[in-house]
């Protein structure tokens, strides 16, 4: 992990809210951004500013989301995640954030992601395949 990675830094990234990332059992007109979807969306955007952050090797992974959907966004509608850096102790970062379209604000919480060296991760994970019984 980079020295520049500090409290406060900020990113905002705007996505399109389409039909994947919405919920369909309402009905074409009932179309809205799915919660599951802006958890996703903001994971992203928190783990593509960490890797501008990061060394060689290394990645980084959600452990902890919490997340207020306070609004509906309708099929159509632009939504603009902000992003910012609350605390970094040693490999763990925690990011605030806030999900807005242009009329509201829709969505607010935190998010926690912990720094990982990826060869490491992967041979844990293949040790617990092993230990699974999955190839």
């Amino acid at each position: 992990m980079k020295a520049c990675l500090q409290k406060g830094l900020s990113f905002q990234r705007s996505v399109q809210v389409d039909e994947e990332r919405c919920i369909g059992f309402m009905g074409k007109e009932g179309m809205v951004y799915a919660t599951p979807r802006m958890v996703s969306d903001v994971e992203y955007a928190c783990r593509d500013f960490l890797l501008e952050h990061l060394g060689p090797g290394e990645d980084s992974v959600g452990t902890h989301v919490s997340i207020d959907h306070l609004a509906a966004t309708p099929l159509g509608l632009e939504v603009e995640i902000q992003v910012q850096v609350a605390e970094v102790d040693r490999r763990k970062v925690v990011f605030g954030f806030s999900v807005k379209d242009k009329i509201e604000e829709v969505g607010r919480g935190t998010h926690v992601r912990f720094v990982v060296e990826t060869a490491r991760t992967r041979e844990r994970l293949a040790a617990k395949r092993a230990k699974a019984g999955l190839r």
